[in-house]
């Protein structure tokens, strides 16, 4: 007799289950299971169930573990299985039922209404056998019939002292009974670890645990599962017929491509056409586009509609069109959509494929069906707006986000279970540091690699059941969250292809992650936020504000001379995709003169092809001659110096040498970068014969054939190459020709990150841009251009709530006024909000000194001033602001008080921004030196092994052992222009090693040396300044 099981909970149910698919198949193969049912409180992970069973020959059935309600009072667990397609589809609408409803129980009339299709099985408790209860199992009787069951478990062989009563009343009521069994973890060992993940999701401790003791809800034998019922076979053979009997087929090719809303008698395929058209003329700015445009469009135009997608072009040219009507700046292209034309015309994307030899069959390939994908960059902080009008535009029911779901990483599961396990929090910190930082690391790699961690393991042994029950655990679904970009759309409400669950803002959120919802067959659309857009939107606005012009992103010269000034000297800090050190040493190496070389930059500056750019850089600059791998290849590669680039490159060689269509390029690309044996062999000899067909000896073919091979893997798409390097350019050239909108810009954006921020002030400085103090009447909450400054931002000072700073900012707008003085200020923001812990940081920082009194005044007066304003203005609500009555109280005197001193002042600035701002210490202390010859900004200029004398502030220490076992240490040294490594070789270093310490000055003397393309200072002699 075949064994199967009716009841497994799988690890996909978020920590209820440590049931993983990995362990699952190849048990149910050693016991030969015939069936086996997932049966998990929400349809999670139900798609690679159902896979792995149908690819291991075992019969799939999908359940759901319900708590039905029946009355106010009264709930009853179910097991809810899918019999037919019917039944399968109602399970969908069920489990999304329960999943937006706050309590999660199901109502029995609800139950009732999606009952076709269904069997129901009733887990036995003692608590059936009350009168209400067996009333409700009638209710059940009459909609159910014979799908109704009595599941009967008897876990780990225990019969319990109520099943004959439960026995005698499936009798009466005509239920059949069938064993059942919950399977919550493998084996019988794995309780443990259970609990933990239990209690990990309950966020209930160990020691503090009221579970329910499961201990005997591991996965049986066959044999087990045979002994457990040896009286009741029957019982067996019943459960084998219920699951057998569940038919459900979830293999189906099909599409739900959604629709776009039009008027009685429109075909969105005319729609579309004619739109593209109008779309061409005002691209080309022309009532009659030229005939290579012409053609262009209207083959890309068959290939879509004849694919069925042209509902979606116009569904993404709808809301491209809204986010363009609320000025939600929206990217120029990603990927390869920005090969095709009809999404140029629609304005979806900024790039004319035409202009920069894009092929469409890189987008879509008529000989590869595939859905179409088109990626959308926002800005980040409008994505959502957008996302709202596509739920509202087609229905709540129709559009949802897709799930995510978080695994407990090694880092991750080591600090949960060392929580449940009571550890103390020192201990949780130490065993953060003790794992490596190293991505995707697992904790038996963490144990190989790192002795610390070894010994700290093996010195107790509750620390080894803690390490055990981790391993145990790591790689567990752990939560569920909203996937960055992903949106789906469907023709018909969601519930009859995907179970659903609440989202966020009044969307819903698909149970199932992206590969699952594409599997069956739903389109996903990602709509991204993009941060350089938010910085490029916010420099525009900063642009208009100060110089009141409206820039244009689409009508910027693609050749103004200072913008590939600017990227030749590599100046790309705050630049996107450009802003690498070694990005920066490829724009110098390549020094561009052309858009496409920026192309090319982003294309090259890759692991593989990296090796290319010295290449491509003498050949543009003529330094060596440009090599073709065959005249043929010219007008292909011309535009890259003879270099293979592009993936478009490689399937125009295809297509002109061997007479491959596009498409048939395209395929030839995507099997070749694969490198399989055979499939190369297959391919090479469909090129040779195309080539030979074409005129081309066999020998030259094969050549040109091994060179597509060598590039397969290097090739990048030129279509994303060309769509972001429009965002690269835009951005060079606001840094180009408005530096002080650029850099002010940048610096909102590094608010709350002190490090970046001074970088950019540095570099901003560097350019003759003064930092304006921050100020009480001028500064904003975000940094802004005055005169072609910057003036510093209130956000930026540490310490001030931000509910405060937008206090200060709308008083400063009601007020006809400027605040006259802090008492002035202090009783316009009342005595409830005027406090020293907010105001004292706006002093420290100098945006007081609006006011015209020292800063040791300001700090002395603030008690004063929250006195006078509690007198007289105690709260917001008290009395008008305005009102003549205030001056009734008089006004105080200031606390006069010495003035403060500069070291101290630099202190203060220091503890409110986090770096030097008016002055830096080191400037000062360099004073008392006589024989300085360096700063940070002049060391760059100067030759290796020149000996400089320098003053700098410590930054940072990192401190390693030589292979002797001697400490050396790489010292980081700040002054006013920057930074500088400075390295002290063991003997220097134990020489300083009782004194150095981080923000001490010292006075180094040494040698210039360059790594890796910087410059550092080898020390000879390090002195404490101060």
């Amino acid at each position: 007799m075949t064994v199967v099981y009716p009841q497994i909970r799988t690890s996909a149910d978020l920590l209820k289950s440590t049931i993983r698919m990995e362990e699952l198949i190849p048990f149910l193969q050693s016991q030969k299971a015939e069936a086996c049912a997932m049966v998990n409180t929400k349809l999670y992970g139900l798609l690679p169930f159902w896979r792995s069973l149908k690819q291991a020959g075992i019969h799939p059935v999908v359940g759901l573990s319900v708590q039905v309600q029946f009355s106010k009072d009264h709930s009853l667990p179910l097991l809810i299985y899918a019999q037919t397609d019917g039944g399968y589809k109602n399970l969908l609408k069920i489990s999304s039922a329960i999943s937006i409803r706050e309590d999660e129980l199901l109502p029995w009339r609800w139950l009732a209404a999606y009952s076709k299709g269904c069997a129901v099985v009733i887990p036995t408790s003692e608590s059936l056998l009350k009168e209400q209860y067996i009333s409700f199992i009638q209710q059940m009787v009459e909609t159910f019939h014979s799908n109704l069951y009595m599941g009967i478990s008897r876990s780990g062989g225990m019969v319990s002292s109520f099943e004959g009563q439960i026995v005698q009343l499936s009798h009466q009521l005509q239920i059949k009974c069938m064993a059942i069994h919950e399977c919550l973890y493998m084996n019988r060992e794995d309780y443990f670890a259970y609990k933990v993940a239990r209690a990990i999701e309950t966020g209930v401790k160990l020691n503090e645990s009221t579970q329910i003791e499961q201990e005997n809800q591991y996965m049986p034998t066959a044999m087990e599962w045979r002994e457990w019922f040896k009286d009741t076979p029957q019982w067996l053979e019943e459960s084998r017929q219920f699951l057998l009997n569940c038919q459900v087929e979830l293999t189906k090719d099909q599409y739900f491509m959604p629709k776009f809303p039009l008027q009685q008698g429109q075909r969105a395929e005319d729609v579309l056409t004619e739109k593209a058209f109008e779309g061409l003329k005002e691209r080309l700015q022309t009532d009659t586009p030229n005939e290579i445009y012409r053609k262009r469009l209207q083959y890309e135009l068959q290939v879509i509609n004849s694919m069925g997608y042209a509902d979606y072009f116009l569904i993404v040219s709808d809301f491209m069109h809204f986010a363009k009507s609320k000025n939600i700046l929206t990217g120029p292209g990603r990927g390869s959509s920005a090969s095709s034309l009809v999404a140029y015309c629609l304005h979806i994307t900024q790039v004319d494929p035409l202009q920069f030899g894009l092929l469409f069959e890189r987008f879509l390939n008529p000989e590869r069906v595939t859905l179409p994908d088109i990626d959308i960059d926002f800005v980040d902080t409008k994505r959502q707006d957008v996302i709202q009008y596509v739920a509202q535009k087609y229905g709540q029911q129709h559009v949802a986000q897709i799930i995510t779901f978080g695994t407990l990483s090694a880092k991750a599961v080591a600090r949960d279970v060392a929580r449940m396990f009571n550890f103390e929090s020192d201990t949780l910190a130490m065993i953060s540091k003790l794992i490596p930082n190293k991505l995707g690391i697992s904790l038996q790699e963490a144990y190989t690699s790192s002795q610390p961690f070894r010994t700290w393991i093996e010195a107790d042994d509750i620390r080894k059941t803690w390490f055990q029950t981790a391993k145990k655990l790591e790689g567990l679904p752990r939560n569920a969250s909203t996937h960055a970009a992903g949106v789906v759309l469907s023709p018909m409400p969601l519930v009859e292809v995907v179970p659903i669950e609440e989202g966020h803002d009044g969307i819903y959120l698909t149970q199932w992650p992206m590969q699952e919802v594409e599997q069956v067959g739903l389109l996903k659309m990602d709509f991204l936020g993009l941060r350089n857009l938010t910085i490029l939107e916010t420099i525009r606005q900063s642009i208009y504000y100060t110089h009141k012009k409206w820039i244009d992103f689409n009508r910027i010269p693609l050749d103004d001379a200072k913008t590939f000034q600017l990227l030749r000297e590599g100046d790309t800090t705050g630049i996107f995709q450009l802003e690498s050190d070694g990005m920066k040493n490829a724009l110098k190496e390549i020094a561009p003169t052309e858009f496409l070389d920026i192309v090319a930059v982003n294309a090259l500056y890759r692991p593989g092809p990296m090796e290319f750019i010295p290449v491509y850089a003498r050949r543009k600059a003529k330094k060596e001659p440009v090599v073709m791998p065959h005249p043929v290849l010219e007008p292909i590669l011309k535009e890259t110096y003879g270099v293979i680039v592009y993936q478009e490159q490689i399937m125009q060689i295809a297509h002109l040498f061997a007479g491959f269509t596009i498409g048939q390029a395209d395929l030839l690309r995507r099997a070749v970068s694969k490198k399989k044996r055979e499939v190369l062999e297959q391919q090479q000899s469909a090129f040779v014969k195309g080539a030979v067909r074409q005129g081309y000896p066999e020998q030259v073919a094969k050549e040109v054939y091994a060179l597509i091979v060598r590039f397969a893997d290097y090739g990048f798409p030129k279509s994303h190459a060309v769509a972001y390097s429009f965002i690269s350019y835009q951005m060079a050239y606001l840094k180009a020709n408005f530096p002080a909108n650029f850099y002010a810009a940048l610096m909102t954006n590094a608010t709350g990150n002190p490090e970046k921020l001074f970088q950019l002030i540095l570099e901003a400085k560097q350019k003759g841009i003064s930092i304006l103090r921050p100020s009480i009447h001028r500064s904003q909450r975000i940094f802004t251009v005055e005169g072609g400054n910057i003036r510093f931002s209130l956000s930026a000072i540490k310490g001030v709530p931000q509910p405060f700073l937008q206090k200060i900012v709308a008083l400063r707008k009601l007020k006809e006024q400027p605040f006259e003085d802090l008492f002035d200020l202090a009783v316009s923001l009342s005595g409830s909000h005027f406090n020293r812990k907010a105001i004292e940081p706006l002093i420290k920082s100098g945006a007081l000194d609006d006011f015209g009194k020292d800063r040791a005044t300001l700090l002395a007066t603030v008690e004063a001033a929250e006195k006078h304003a509690s007198l007289v203005r105690p709260n917001e609500e008290e009395n008008d602001l305005f009102s003549s009555e205030v001056l009734l109280f008089g006004k105080p005197k200031y606390v006069e008080a010495s003035p403060i001193p500069d070291k101290l002042k630099l202190q203060f600035e220091k503890e409110t921004f986090g770096f030097y701002l008016s002055e830096h210490p080191v400037a000062l202390e360099r004073a008392k030196w006589q024989d300085i010859n360096a700063t940070t900004a002049a060391i760059v200029q100067l030759r290796p092994n020149s000996f400089v004398k320098i003053v700098g502030m410590i930054e940072s220490i990192r401190q390693i052992r030589t292979k002797k076992g001697e400490l050396m240490a790489f010292i980081q040294l700040q002054d006013e222009f920057g930074t500088v490594s400075t390295t002290l070789f063991p003997q220097t270093y134990n020489e300083v090693i009782g004194w150095v310490k981080e923000d001490r000055i010292v006075y180094v003397e040494g040698v210039i040396d360059y790594r890796n393309g910087n410059t550092q200072i080898k020390v000879k002699t390090m002195t404490n300044s101060q």
